[in-house]
């Protein structure tokens, strides 16, 4: 008599659930079509990436004690950022986050005209040319200002050859389809288990499947892998779809796409977590978007999915990256953009395993089979 096989139980549970994923209209709803509504609503508002005033970094040997330095502080458009960390610097440069970096020093006399240089690159094409302008502008308001008739206050030194460092331009669609691929995995992963995992208790579909020999663990496993293979093949689409119609960036081909797939699956897996602890405390299916809602909405709203969040106030950039989207997201843009590897994003991959390690603490705690 041939011995009863839990994997062919588990995949048989698999591929009737992922029929029933199909079919599902809030499945196919959340996992492709919000996404791709989005992408294509961002994709043709602009390739800025929503970054509209000009950012600007100060050379570290700059004169920062001249009018020019203190003009440009208080000129309304203008935001000077400090940088510690220079491959955080040169990432922003590459990014087009900085119209460029500036540099203010004296002539060989000592005395004004004061030099102002701009080093920029081609991501920042749509600022710094506004940029020069308005720069020049204000040197010839303090030149006006202080010496009337006179020399002007500085010298405006730059070459576009030399101070424009050419690079891939960073496109809208480089910052807008890693949030919505992001945006994807959350949705599904908490909804989708939610909602399923209480309709099987509450259906009495769970204990049918006690009356048979499949253990617990391989029907958790099953249900599971069905959810997973649906969301990783609205992964694949969600990237190729972005790569071969509006141009997203996979810088390194098929090695990128396939971090892109790494990063997804491990989110998922995060994600999921949450779902099976919403399913466990919720009372009635009734209770389960409103718990749902309170996990994704914060997420969805302020970790990088639709906007940067440097553009929220510092303590909500904190509560932003306390999240799991954020370092989801951030690792996602990192990889295709920038061309990190897995290893170079171990601190974000830490952080989703720790949440990870968390909320599936808190599911085995409140989880119920009946």
């Amino acid at each position: 008599m041939k011995s009863y096989s839990q994997v062919r139980a588990m995949l048989a549970i698999s591929r009737a659930s992922l029929r029933a994923i199909f079919r599902s209209p809030s499945a196919v709803v959340f996992g492709f079509a919000f996404p791709f509504i989005f992408i294509l609503v961002f994709a043709f508002m602009g390739n800025n990436g929503g970054f509209t005033t000009y950012k600007i970094a100060v050379d570290n040997k700059a004169d920062t004690t001249n009018e020019l330095f203190k003009a440009l502080q208080n000129t309304n458009g203008i935001s000077i950022k400090k940088y510690n960390d220079t491959s955080m610097l040169e990432k922003d440069l590459q990014s087009g986050k900085l119209a460029g970096i500036i540099n203010i020093q004296k002539n060989l006399k000592g005395t004004p005209p004061y030099i102002f240089t701009l080093k920029s690159t081609t991501a920042s094409n749509d600022k710094w040319p506004q940029f020069v302008t308005l720069v020049e502008s204000v040197i010839n308001k303090i030149s006006n200002k202080i010496y009337p008739g006179r020399l002007a206050y500085a010298d405006f030194d730059f070459d576009f050859p030399r101070d424009i460092k050419v690079i891939r331009k960073y496109k809208t669609i480089d910052f807008i389809l890693p949030g919505q691929l992001g945006f994807s995995l959350l949705a599904s992963g908490v909804f989708g288990i939610a909602f399923m995992f209480f309709s099987l208790r509450t259906t009495l579909v769970l204990k049918r499947f006690f009356a048979t020999p499949i253990s617990r663990t391989f029907i958790i496993l099953g249900e599971m892998f069905s959810r997973v293979v649906f969301q990783m093949l609205t992964a694949i689409v969600i990237i190729l779809v972005g790569y071969y119609f509006f141009d997203f960036t996979l810088i390194h081909g098929f090695e990128t796409f396939m971090e892109l797939l790494v990063l997804s699956f491990i989110g998922l897996v995060v994600f999921m977590g949450m779902g099976f602890v919403i399913s466990g405390i919720a009372t009635n299916d009734n209770t389960i978007p409103p718990l749902a809602n309170i996990v994704t909405m914060p997420q969805f709203l302020i970790c990088g999915t639709f906007f940067p969040i440097d553009v929220f106030p510092k303590w909500l950039q904190w509560l932003a990256q306390a999240l799991p989207l954020t370092h989801l997201n951030n690792a996602l843009r990192d990889v295709a953009f920038n061309g990190n590897n897995l290893w170079d994003e171990r601190w974000e991959i830490a952080i989703l395993l720790l949440w990870g390690a968390v909320v599936y603490s808190a599911a085995v705690k409140v989880f119920k089979w009946e």
